[in-house]
Parts: C-alpha cells; sequence; structure tokens
C-alpha cells in the first residue's frame, strides 16, 4: 500500500488495490452535496486524482458530517465496496469516536439506547416512540476519559450508525457536544464557544474486502481538538 501522504486538503492514511482510507478535517464535506453549490468534497478530490489516471470513481462506503474531523473509508471497486457495505449493514466494524461533551455523564461507563426517526424537514435525528412510524433504534457504548468541572473527554463506540447518531443522543443524554449548533439547547449553545461540534471519528477497524484480514486505522486528536482538551 502507499505511504500516508495530503491530498487536496485531506490526508490517505492507508491505500490499497481494493480501498482508501481517508483522514478528513473539519470543514470539509466527505461527499458532494445537492445544495453545496461547488463547495469541495472529500469525493471530489479523489475524483480528481483517479479518474484521469485510473478511470475508476472511488466508491462511498460511509460519511461523516462536514464538522466531524477523522477516518473515512472509500472502495475502489465494485466488489469491495459491496463486501465493506455489508458488514457496515450487520454493524460489525469497530467506530470509535472521541468527543468533548457538556456535562459528566453518569455513570461514567455504560450504553447510551434510544428509539429515533429522522426528520427530513428539519434534516435532524430526533427522539420517537418505539412505535412510531419510521423509528429505529439508535445505540452506541460511551466512556468517560477525562472530566473537568463542567465538560468531559468521552470516547464513544458506535452499535448502530444513524445519521447524526452521536451528537443526535448526547443531546438526548443531557451532554450536548460542545460547539454544537443542531442539537443544543439554547442555555448551552456556544458555551464555551468552539467553531463546530467537538466530534473526532478516531478508530476504525474492520475486515479487508481482499484478503480477509483484520485491518485497523487510529487518528489522533486534531489541533482544534487537542487544544480545546488542553
Amino acid at each position: 500500500h502507499t505511504r500516508p501522504r495530503s491530498l487536496a486538503g485531506f490526508r490517505i492514511v492507508f491505500e490499497d488495490d481494493a480501498l482508501i482510507v481517508v483522514e478528513k478535517p473539519a470543514g470539509l464535506l466527505t461527499v458532494p452535496l445537492p445544495d453545496a453549490g461547488a463547495e469541495p468534497s472529500v469525493l471530489d478530490g479523489l475524483d480528481a486524482e483517479y479518474a484521469a489516471r485510473t478511470r475508476r470513481e472511488p466508491l462511498v462506503v460511509h460519511r461523516i458530517d462536514r464538522d466531524t474531523s477523522g477516518l473515512v473509508v472509500f472502495a475502489k471497486t465494485g466488489p469491495a465496496l459491496a463486501r465493506l457495505r455489508a458488514q457496515f449493514a450487520r454493524r460489525e466494524p469497530e467506530r470509535v469516536y472521541l468527543a468533548v461533551v457538556c456535562g459528566v455523564p453518569e455513570p461514567p461507563a455504560g450504553t447510551w439506547s434510544d428509539w429515533v426517526w429522522w426528520n427530513r424537514r428539519a434534516l435532524a435525528l430526533q427522539a420517537a416512540s418505539r412505535s412510531q412510524h419510521g423509528a429505529v433504534e439508535a445505540a452506541c457504548r460511551y466512556e468517560v476519559l477525562e472530566s473537568w468541572w463542567q465538560a468531559a473527554l468521552i470516547e464513544v463506540s458506535l452499535v448502530t450508525g444513524r445519521q447524526n447518531q452521536i451528537r443526535a443522543q448526547a443531546m438526548l443524554h443531557g451532554h450536548p457536544l460542545i460547539g454544537e449548533q443542531k442539537y443544543a439547547s439554547d442555555a448551552v449553545r456556544g458555551r464555551p464557544p468552539f467553531p463546530r461540534q467537538a466530534l473526532h471519528a478516531h478508530r476504525l477497524a474492520f475486515a479487508h474486502p481482499l484478503p480477509g484480514k483484520a485491518v485497523e486505522f487510529e487518528s489522533p486528536l486534531p489541533r482544534d481538538l487537542a487544544d480545546l482538551v488542553a
């Protein structure tokens, strides 16, 4: 595989004939959005790099939010895409995030489990009753790594993989992410000030689609989150 290298505002941490693992900075889209105009994305950068040279476009396996930093994987072939997406559908990959939240969760380790639904009008994940039409379960495990007077650094491992899941569940359990704009009340929004949600896709582990061996990647806290913690 290739050595880690920077490309079009992001970093490729691993690449072989089947897949590409990218370390995405906050503020960059994973894939283009219909209403985002010409705003750049990781997929655009990969397309520019590979389409002309290989006549193949990287294929989207999963994505993270624009203002979330960290690891994302793309497939390079149709069979690799199918195998990776099947793993994600079966909830097999390990997806671990680091987050800085308001308050200190109690107990210091546990599981957040909620019934939620995607509100298309509000473009937000919201609480639901189990019997509500469109309701799905969202679950993740959390552990407090470091705590202060009114905030904590936590590690969150996804059990399910809903859009905006960690951001929404943190709010539902009384600990919205620092810097959060959508999933936070007016009382805590912007306190302390931080220009994005304090969320980083830290570790990603899954079965490689070709040989079937296990692969694991880690991304340290980026400078803005490291400075926030300090």
